[in-house]
This record gives C-alpha cells, structure tokens and sequence, in this order.
C-alpha cells in the first residue's frame, strides 16, 4: 500500500509514471499498478505502456547473470 500512496503522490503532479521492478518485485509493481488503475477507475488512470526487458548483472560469485525487469507507464486521461 505504501507504493500505492506513493505512486498516487506522483500521479497528482505528473501525467504519468513509471513503476520499474526486477526479479522477483516485477509481482508486486504489476500489483501496485492493477491497484492504481482498477479502484482508482473514476478518476481515470489507464496503463498506457508496458516493456518487459532483461539486465545482465554481475553476480557477488563473480557470474554473469540474466534479471527480468518491467515497466509500467500509468496516465491519467
């Protein structure tokens, strides 16, 4: 709920945000963003964009490792 509150912060100032996850939060922002968009549906908010990406990190054993990452664009019409 709190990156709900936070989100929504954003949403008063600017036309639109970007949540970003990685690994295993990617649940939780596309949580976050369905929260946003589905019970705030009088105001308007729309998911306008979404991009599904791959980082390559280094691991702490020295590996070269492949994470998932998300972004998702809220707007408000």
């Amino acid at each position: 709920m709190t990156y709900v509150s936070a989100t929504l912060t954003q949403l008063s100032t600017r036309h639109t945000v970007t949540i970003k996850a990685r690994g295993k939060k990617i649940t939780q922002a596309v949580d976050v963003s369905q929260m946003i968009v589905k019970r705030m549906n009088t105001v308007g908010y729309v998911i306008s964009d979404v991009r599904i990406l791959s980082d390559s990190l280094l691991s702490q054993d020295g590996k070269l490792r492949n994470v998932s990452t998300i972004e998702i664009d809220i707007t408000k019409n």
